[in-house]
């Protein structure tokens, strides 16, 4: 699974507190399962609620909030896609310690596709990246048919 890791090193590259103290931040993945279908090919879709801990966290929580959004827009972005996703997708807890400090509980939902194909009787595996955002949509000002403008307007 390659989203944990990636989503660590983000968080530990962004928060100086965490870089200098890695042992305050534990992932943890639980009651994943696997969403398949009867099609010709094996692939399939891990799906997972991923549990971020941080211990004794001193910064300003949204420290810790913006380079996780951040890192879903890319990589997991339906989190931010629709009603469902939007409150359930992220979730948070906070407790506040004795010493100031407080220990926050982030849960993701998150999934990630394999490819599996069969070439020469052998199955193959292969991870695959989160599909591309669609490109923006552009607001085209003219209208041609057959070649010929037929109307132009302005916004």
């Amino acid at each position: 699974m390659q989203k944990p890791l990636s989503l660590r090193s983000a968080l530990l590259k962004a928060i100086p507190s965490l870089s200098a103290n890695p042992d305050s931040l534990s992932l943890l993945v639980h009651n994943g399962y696997i969403a398949s279908t009867l099609a010709a090919s094996l692939s399939f879709e891990k799906r997972y609620p991923l549990t971020i801990a941080v211990n004794n966290f001193t910064d300003d929580l949204n420290t810790l909030l913006v380079p996780v959004l951040a890192w879903c827009r890319d990589n997991q972005p339906d989190i931010m896609s629709g009603p469902a996703e939007t409150t359930q997708g992220f979730t948070w807890q906070m407790q506040n310690n004795a010493d100031g400090s407080f220990n926050v509980t982030l849960t993701l939902a998150l999934t990630e596709r394999t490819q599996v194909w069969e070439e020469e009787q052998q199955l193959h595996a292969k991870d695959l990246p989160e599909p591309l955002p669609a490109a923006p949509v552009s607001r085209p000002m003219e209208l041609y048919i057959n070649g010929e403008l037929v109307s132009r307007w302005e916004e």
